[in-house]
């Protein structure tokens, strides 16, 4: 396989990983301290960091972060849309625009 693609792939899931450990936290918020949505999320989180890490052993901390916490922005912000019913706003909506473009920018910035 093309490693281009597999570093895409590890990057990917780490977004997928903490989006979902955002949407487990988000149900646990308010119950019990010790529920199995808390519990979940943090384990999510802790296995989200593992892939992270190897995303960092194979690209600069100026491209992983910005790239990953935006990406993982957006789909979190999809995320409470869809499943939480929330609303987005204009400016919401502005300011994802411009984290696409953010991440855009560094993703071709040849």
């Amino acid at each position: 396989m093309n490693n281009q693609f597999m570093l895409f792939v590890l990057i990917l899931i780490t977004v997928i990983l903490n989006t979902i450990a955002q949407s487990l936290l988000k149900l646990g918020a308010g119950q019990n301290p010790l529920n199995i949505y808390l519990i979940g999320g943090i384990l999510t989180y802790g296995l989200s960091t593992v892939f992270y890490i190897a995303v960092l052993s194979k690209f600069n901390l100026s491209f992983a972060y910005p790239v990953v916490i935006g990406m993982t922005i957006l789909a979190t912000t999809l995320v409470s849309a869809v499943i939480f019913q929330e609303k987005i706003s204009m400016t919401h909506g502005i300011g994802i625009g411009l984290i696409l473009t953010g991440i855009w920018a560094i993703l071709f910035k040849k």
